[in-house]
């Protein structure tokens, strides 16, 4: 069966990456209800701006986030269509895949 989603593996093993560390989780979970600047992301966070650089950095590669410059300020906000797509990749094992036994290898011997 033919996957219906059009993200190639790179970027789908990038977004899952993107999701293993508790603090870019907890990144997203704070843009759920806003757009926020990196000194929010900081404050609420309780991590310096060097350590939350490399994690948006992680979430803005995977395409999951998006940020925004507004005078010396970077605003970053989800990109919900890229949590979508993981999703669809996601879903297509519930809605296609059954779990069948192997095939018993023949023994050459």
């Amino acid at each position: 069966m033919v996957f219906s989603y059009t993200l190639s593996p790179d970027i789908i093993a990038a977004g899952f990456h993107a999701l293993s560390d508790p603090l870019r989780i907890e990144v997203i979970d704070l843009l759920r209800s806003q757009e926020l600047c990196v000194c929010d992301l900081c404050e609420h966070l309780g991590t310096t701006q060097s350590k939350l650089s490399f994690h948006l950095k992680t979430l803005k590669s995977a395409g999951l986030v998006r940020s925004r410059q507004e005078g010396r300020w970077i605003y970053y906000s989800l990109n919900l269509p890229q949590f979508v797509a993981l999703e669809q990749y996601l879903a297509e094992f519930r809605r296609t895949c059954s779990i069948l036994p192997g095939r018993r290898c023949q023994d050459d011997s």
